[in-house]
Order: structure tokens, then C-alpha cells, then sequence
């Protein structure tokens, strides 16, 4: 299948393209760079520098490509920055996201498989948390993701487009040669190796009074190469099958930063400094996923998402890239089979 995939140079849609390779897709990467890493684009695919909201570059790739399907992972993702700059969030993930869906249209693109989030449930009534549990953001960055979930919904029911909304939680880990490098860096695991590369840095945890057993906020956190097999075999799925929707990517297995913490000094060997700083606003304080939905319609499971597994691959790329990227040695890449 020929797809085209927005954000393939950051994190989660650079590993996504990176299978998609591997199984002979052919991909087009549409990136402005301004989070990705060029370098972070695998060979083979095209890639093509600009704003996935330039409507007339959208169409281009669109026809000279003859694209049959779009992962749309580009955005604004921080969710401590969307409370401070909603309009950011609004116009890069909202309005930028509906030029996209109205590009489809005109050149009878009908497949999309959308990186969203489990933001968009905000603090949960129920855990684990299902699909169908209530949608109510607490921060910008959910509340943008669910209003695109919203249009593709509409958008189906009108004109007959097939998606599926992919909402992950904490993506985590590294495949052999892509990994997290961003800049600020929010996530928790790179965050916590960053200091065990350097032991004189302090890790500050953002609140321990949460209503969790050990005070600390509770996170989902699943490989990011079980998120890239979920799309791919959600993108078939929406080919072969009359499924779609929305759907959690997850563990189904919740940790606490003390226990992550824990797990990054087993795998490491390295006794880190911490301290306790004050809650973030947006953060809700549990968040674990039920994926029986995705395993029913698409027969996925994740098969990489324990703790110890995520930690020690992220840990292997940190280890090879301690700078990010540009820096770095190149392996081959392995296919993630079915």
C-alpha cells in the first residue's frame, strides 16, 4: 500500500514508517521538521519537508504519489504547554487537521489511521479504562485530539471515509535504531535515563499526593514498536474489514513513577537522585487502558510493553545515541512480524 505519513520524522510515526518499510509499504513522510529529525526518516521512504496543513503540497503528494491511505501523527503534543498556549494547539492540531480531511476527500483518499491520545478521556471514572468511557479533557492538547476524532466520525457518516483513531498512552521504548529525542524532552523514561547517563543530574518528580498507592501519578506506558504494529494492522484492517473507530493502545498495566524509577536503576545499575517538586497542571493521576477493542477487530496484543522490556530498549538507543540524532551508529533493520 502506498501511504503517506504526517510527522514520520518524530518519534512514534518515524518507528511507524520504519515497519511499514519493513513489510514493503511503500511510504511518503510529510514533516516541517519543526519537532522531528531528518535523520529519523528510514531509507526508503520519500520525504518531503512541509506543513501538513499547505493544502496545495497535501494534494500534490496526494496525486503524484497516487496515495492510497494517510497516518496523520503530526501535531503539538505537550500537554503542560497547551494549558499555557491553547491557540497553538487549536490551529496546528484542529485546524491544520481538518485542511488534511478535506485534501482526502477532493482526491478520494478514504483511509486514515489517526494518532490520537488517551488525553482525550480526562480524569477517569473507571479503570480500566474502555472506549467508551466518558470524554472529558482537562488540558487543550486532549480536548484538540478529541475534536479530530469528532470530525472523522462526521466524516464517515457523510462521505464514507474509513478510520481509526489510535489512542495511546505513554508511547515508550526504541526500536534497534529509532528512539525518543525531543527537545524540551517531557516523557518520563528518556527523561529518568538522561540521568542515568548523568549521575550528578537530579530527576524532580512532579507530585507525589496523587490518590495512588505510593502517591505518584499512574501511566499505561506500551512499546512503541506494539503502537507501530496496532497502526499497521489497523490500516489493513480498515482495507479488508467493515471495523473502525476509535481504539486504545496500551499494556493494560499501570506503573507509578517511583516504579518506573525503580526499573531504570535495576536496568541501568545506577543509583539516581531524586526529588519530589510540585504538580504539574493538566496531569490526571491514573491512567491504564483496556485494548480488548483493538484485540477483537484488528487481533492485536502488545507483545514488547513490560516494563523491563521498554526500559532496556530505550536504555540499549540511549547508550548509542546519548546525543540524539546525527551522532549515531546504523543497524539493519528487523521486520516486526505478525
Amino acid at each position: 500500500m502506498k501511504v503517506l505519513v504526517t510527522g514520520g520524522a518524530g518519534f512514534v510515526g518515524s518507528v511507524c514508517c520504519e515497519q511499514l518499510l519493513a513489510v514493503n509499504h511503500e511510504v511518503v513522510v510529510l514533516d516541517d521538521l519543526s519537532t522531528g529529525h531528518r535523520e529519523a526518516v528510514s531509507d526508503g521512504a520519500i520525504f518531503v519537508r512541509g506543513d501538513f496543513g499547505d493544502a496545495k503540497l497535501v494534494r500534490d503528494i496526494l496525486r503524484e504519489h497516487a496515495i492510497e491511505a494517510v497516518m496523520h501523527f503530526a501535531g503539538e503534543t505537550l500537554v503542560e504547554k497547551s494549558m499555557t498556549d491553547p491557540r497553538s494547539y487549536f490551529e496546528n492540531n484542529v485546524r491544520k487537521s481538518l485542511t488534511l480531511l478535506n485534501s482526502l476527500l477532493e482526491l478520494r483518499v478514504d483511509k486514515i489511521v489517526f494518532s490520537s491520545t488517551a488525553a482525550t478521556y480526562g480524569e477517569p471514572v473507571a479503570t480500566p479504562i474502555t472506549e467508551d468511557h466518558p470524554k472529558s479533557p482537562i488540558n487543550a492538547y486532549g480536548e484538540s485530539k478529541l475534536m479530530v476524532e469528532k470530525f472523522l466520525e462526521w466524516y464517515h457518516r457523510a462521505y464514507g471515509l474509513r478510520y481509526a483513531s489510535m489512542r495511546y498512552f505513554n508511547a515508550a521504548g526504541a526500536s534497534r535504531q529509532l528512539g525518543e529525542a525531543h527537545n524540551p524532552e517531557s516523557h518520563l523514561i528518556p527523561r529518568i535515563l538522561k540521568c542515568a547517563l548523568d549521575p550528578s543530574q537530579e530527576f524532580v518528580i512532579h507530585g507525589d499526593t496523587y490518590p495512588t498507592p505510593d502517591g505518584t501519578c499512574v501511566r499505561d506506558y506500551v512499546h512503541v514498536l506494539d503502537i507501530a504494529q496496532a497502526h499497521i494492522q489497523a490500516l489493513i484492517g480498515l482495507s479488508t474489514q467493515r471495523c473502525q473507530g476509535a481504539y486504545n493502545i496500551g499494556s493494560s498495566a499501570g506503573h507509578s513513577v517511583r516504579q518506573v524509577l525503580r526499573a531504570v536503576e535495576e536496568v541501568t545499575g545506577c543509583k539516581l537522585k531524586v526529588r519530589v517538586g510540585p504538580v504539574r497542571s493538566g496531569d490526571t493521576a491514573v491512567l491504564v487502558a483496556s485494548c480488548d477493542r483493538l484485540g477483537k477487530d484488528f487481533g492485536w496484543a502488545p507483545r514488547v510493553s513490560s516494563i523491563r522490556e521498554i526500559v532496556q530498549s530505550a536504555w540499549d538507543w540511549t547508550q548509542r545515541h546519548p546525543n540524539g540524532y546525527g551522532l549515531s551508529n546504523v543497524e539493519p533493520v528487523a521486520a516486526w512480524r505478525l
